[in-house]
């Protein structure tokens, strides 16, 4: 099973050989961390299709400034993880699109989001999406948590749990569903 590695030593190293030119760790960088940045990104561009453009951009702007990366400063997934954000952010502003809740006193909903260097008090209730999170069965528990935490694909899912393809495609959106309903009452 090809899931996303969290290694920082291969992800440093993968950043430095992208800062030398080097394409083949552009693309093994891609393939280890891409259905984490896409799940981060479509948690603010909820456009399938505008959130695959803004990580296609994400990685253009890794090949472009992957020499600017300083281990001291940061693991390597949450520079990628601001990049992505920032992106994201940039994209649904420059749209004018309200994609999250309206707020009564007009605070921005974007600025609220998760920043990777946020505090883990200040991550969006964690006590409540282990609430929500609560209420799901089983299976489709565990099938929500790989698929947007660990970056399972949906065939490896199906694989995993020995269901078909669209089955899992039915948990997760249901899944995902009651999550949103449950984390709405609870905010």
């Amino acid at each position: 099973m090809n899931r996303p590695v969290r290694d920082d030593a291969t992800l440093s190293r993968l950043l430095a050989g992208i800062a030398s030119g080097d394409e083949q760790a552009l693309k093994s960088l891609y393939d280890l961390t891409a259905p984490k940045l896409y799940g981060l990104i479509l948690r603010i561009q909820r456009d399938r299709s505008a959130a695959e453009d803004v990580l296609q951009d994400v990685f253009v702007r890794v090949w472009q400034a992957a020499g600017s990366y300083d281990p001291a400063s940061g693991r390597p997934l949450a520079w990628l993880c601001a990049i992505a954000r920032n992106r994201a952010i940039d994209v649904v502003r420059r749209k004018g699109e309200v994609q999250g809740p309206v707020t009564e006193d007009g605070e921005d909903w974007v600025e609220r989001l998760a920043d990777p260097h946020d505090s883990e008090g200040a991550i969006l209730g964690r006590d409540a999406l282990k609430a929500c999170l609560g209420r799901l069965e089983a299976a489709q528990r565990d099938c929500v948590v790989l698929a947007y935490c660990e970056g399972y694909s949906r065939e490896e899912l199906a694989s995993r749990y020995d269901k078909p393809v669209n089955t899992i495609k039915t948990w997760l959106h249901r899944g995902l569903a009651t999550l949103r309903g449950c984390l709405e009452t609870a905010a």
